[in-house]
């Protein structure tokens, strides 16, 4: 799975590029500068999910206890047409995902009143906007469920559970699960890959899709009693794969009696990205595939009508970060065609119009990810609004569509653009619909990121941003935190993140932040993504050092005897390249990022991406896998690093942190290792993160002041 998750996506200047929250206002006085705890303090809203009437909208928000150490998601609600937002279900369980019937009187989510998760139901009054009667368990399964959605026709719901592929039944699951917990031995035979994946071991299951009965049979006791349920897809294969977030990747035909999903079902997954398309009746049966490319096929969305099915694809094999194309397959003729061939970005979130003559779609481009739209006669993508969107979703009359919107001043809220009236119509309207962090927010004083461009490698244009302190004084010399951004092919653009967040680093200290979006960044052309395979210290290297350079001949008011380097994943590796070739920073943070690229290619596993990006296997490309490998360079090793590493780190093993740690410190360069036991390639307990982020920004304040 792609690095550029690693690293939210951050952020270009909303001023520039477009609206921002109304509370999201620039440095003024009366306000104070963005604190950690802030930050822990704003709800996280999931996706909207509007009802079938047009009335509401029920989304997921999560809130985090910074001194219980947790965080944990409630249902919430909102007029579609903007207002107060309120709790759905006041209860002290954890529930997401919510889904409306297609009727809009009924509500599945996911709940973790019971462990492991179910998925829950509950009825809806459209005309208050509250949830009606007792809320019940849908499922009961050992292997627990999640991800549930409903059939068009109201008859059933598909979910997700993990179950052992070799098991036939729910008491097969429960006996397997009740042995291994009961057991005093607990090591693992491992007969293939993968073994382990991001932060966990497989633990022999397999995520199968099931099928259950949304009605109960009225003839049977309390509890209800549903068909079901049923296996959809059984054999030693994920359904879906590992999806690090975005839209789900199965869905259910409008007449409700087919389901379409992603699966890889390559012998080596590990070496694998041939995710592709398969269609199986709702009632069960042989899958029949439908995709074609030996790259990723994914994400599967019907047209309202039926008559199509719209996925995104990758054209090569093993490359992770390919183009996404947009392909529509006519279901009749069965037959596909890509809509975007001549089109060079890569597709996001997609959504049909409910009269099935258009898909809209995000697609990154300069740091934004702005809403397009792209009929059905041939032509080329239309830009619908520039700002950085997710998650869309229709209204069902198609009048709105409403989307998650963030930027690098605000966290997402759920906003909607009107598009019935002329699908070409230029800029129109987005409105807030929530507004549940402004009251936090107006009391924060944020700096607007600002873009700018350099001549880098190869004489091209790079993309560069800057976030300015809080009271910034032009008169004064500020020290710089020099941000690097993971991936590789990844991007800093006008969104935020909770991990690396710009504002707070900016805040903290009172730096310069500045981000370059190098030859591997992603929103800028696929040959520029491209061109960063087999060159990790070479065109992406001199990019950043050229910005630097040039931030600091246009820019006075930043004092270059003190600037700091920091970098998590690919920007972990950079942070350790960068100290085998320049002496100009005052310190380094490196976070979870390769020291020795053969001994990482041994490591992880997800091995495609090292085979790709350094164009084989180590034993027969060993001298390109030790051109740009950083543990060859330690005897030019002087500038003070801090070095950061998770015990549960399978992407980017701990390894690599204590090889680092341990050549810097026989070197006697300034050093300390900040390790998290608990934690893998992202620091995520609350906690964790406040600690995180006080030895980083205490890191570079020693040696910048």
């Amino acid at each position: 799975m792609h690095w550029k998750s690693l690293v939210i996506l951050i952020a270009l200047t909303a001023s520039s590029f477009g609206q921002t929250s109304p509370s999201a206002a620039n440095s003024s006085s009366g306000k104070r500068p963005f604190t950690f705890e802030d930050m822990m303090a704003l709800k996280r809203l999931a996706e909207p999910v509007p009802s079938p009437d047009g009335k509401w909208v029920v989304f997921g928000a999560q809130d985090v206890d910074l001194e219980a150490n947790t965080k944990k998601s409630h249902l919430w609600i909102v007029p579609a047409a903007g207002g107060e937002a309120r709790r759905l279900n006041p209860t002290e369980n954890e529930e997401e995902r919510p889904k409306f019937s297609p009727d809009g009187t009924k509500l599945i989510f996911t709940s973790k009143a019971t462990d492991p998760t179910q998925i829950w139901m509950c009825g809806f009054d459209p005309a208050e906007g509250k949830l009606s009667g007792d809320s019940h368990q849908v499922t009961s399964l050992s292997s627990g469920a999640d991800g549930g959605i409903w059939s068009p026709d109201g008859k059933n719901i598909v979910f997700v559970s993990a179950v052992y592929p070799e098991c036939k039944d729910e008491a097969c699951n429960k006996q397997r699960d009740e042995e291994l917990a009961k057991s005093k031995v607990k090591a693992k035979i491992f007969t293939k890959l993968l073994y382990r994946h991001w932060v966990s071991f497989t633990e022999f299951k397999r995520s199968h899709l099931f099928v259950v009965s949304a009605e109960a049979d009225a003839s049977q006791p309390n509890p209800p009693v549903r068909l079901g349920p049923r296996d959809l897809t059984p054999g030693d294969h994920d359904v879906p794969p590992f999806n690090l977030g975005g839209q789900d990747m199965y869905a259910i035909s409008p007449d409700g009696q087919e389901v379409a999903y992603t699966s890889n079902v390559d012998q080596v997954e590990a070496t694998s990205t041939n995710n592709e398309i398969f269609l199986v009746p709702i009632t069960g049966g042989t899958p029949k595939k439908i995709s074609t490319s030996p790259g990723n096929d994914n994400t599967p969305v019907y047209s309202p009508d039926g008559r199509h099915i719209a996925w995104k694809s990758m054209a090569r094999a093993g490359f992770e970060a390919d183009k996404q194309s947009l392909i529509i397959y006519q279901r009749q003729l069965e037959q596909t065609q890509n809509a975007t061939a001549d089109w060079d970005r890569s597709v996001g979130d997609l959504a049909w119009t409910p009269d099935a003559k258009a898909l809209y779609f995000t697609a990154e481009d300069h740091g934004e990810a702005p809403i397009w739209s792209l009929a059905l006669d041939g032509k080329s993508p239309t830009e619908v609004a520039r700002l950085h969107a997710g998650d869309l979703t229709f209204s069902k009359d198609g009048r709105s569509l409403f989307f998650s919107r963030v930027s690098v001043t605000a966290p997402a809220e759920i906003a909607r653009v009107e598009v019935s009236e002329s699908r070409a119509a230029d800029a129109p309207e987005v409105t807030y619909v929530t507004h549940v962090n402004d009251a936090l927010l107006s009391q924060i004083a944020m700096q607007p990121l600002e873009p700018f461009t350099f001549k880098g490698a190869a004489n091209a244009d790079v993309q560069g941003f800057m976030v300015k302190p809080p009271g910034f004084d032009p008169s004064k010399k500020y020290p710089l935190k020099f941000l690097i951004h993971g991936g590789p092919q990844g991007a800093w653009g006008n969104s935020w993140s909770y991990r690396w967040n710009p504002e707070l680093f900016a805040a903290s200290g009172n730096y310069v932040v500045v981000m370059i979006n190098f030859h591997g960044s992603t929103g800028y052309g696929q040959a520029f993504t491209d061109s960063i395979s087999g060159d990790w210290g070479g065109k992406p290297y001199e990019d950043l050092m050229k910005g630097l350079d040039y931030v600091e001949k246009s820019y006075s008011f930043i004092d270059k005897t003190r600037e700091a380097a920091l970098g998590a994943s690919y920007g972990g590796y950079m942070a350790n390249w960068i100290l085998g070739h320049t002496d100009r920073f005052k310190c380094i943070v490196s976070h979870d990022g390769v020291f020795n690229t053969e001994s990482a290619y041994g490591t992880t596993e997800e091995l495609w991406f090292n085979e790709w990006e350094f164009k084989g296997l180590p034993w027969k490309n060993r001298e390109l896998y030790r051109k740009f490998s950083p543990h060859l360079f330690a005897e030019k090793f002087k500038t003070p690093t801090l070095v950061v590493h998770g015990q549960l780190d399978y992407r980017l093993d701990v390894a690599e942190g204590f090889q680092l740690f341990t050549t810097l410190q026989r070197l006697n360069v300034p050093s300390e290792m900040l390790y998290f036991p608990d934690e893998g390639h992202w620091v995520l307990k609350p906690q964790n993160a406040r600690l995180w982020y006080r030895t980083v920004n205490d890191w570079v304040d020693q040696w910048t002041e």
